[in-house]
């Protein structure tokens, strides 16, 4: 379990990044500030974040499925990576429940 649980602890904090770089730099630039070379500069953001995110819902799955969780709490997690800190504040709330030894 305990790779399971560092899995989905380094995609909570990897998926937690890439949205905060999405919302706060990626989507400013393109749709608030009329830059076009700064917005080709941060144009491979949302595709990491698509493939990052796509990465954490498996461990998200994985490690709710391992811990037995129910559905709607592994909906929550899942969701969990689609804002900003929601990802952070889930990784802690997996810590506290399961110290990794």
């Amino acid at each position: 379990m305990n790779g399971v649980i560092k899995r989905y602890r380094f995609m909570a904090f990897a998926a937690g990044i890439m949205s905060l770089l999405l919302w706060f730099v990626e989507l400013p630039v393109v749709y608030l500030m009329d830059n076009p070379d700064l917005a080709a500069k941060v144009k491979w953001i949302p595709f990491v974040h698509g493939y990052v995110y796509a990465f954490y819902v498996l461990a998200a799955i994985h490690f709710t499925a391992r811990a037995r969780f129910t559905i709607k709490r592994m909906i929550l997690f899942i969701l969990a990576g689609t804002l900003p800190v929601a990802s952070f504040l889930a990784e802690r709330k997996v810590m506290r429940e399961f110290p990794v030894q």
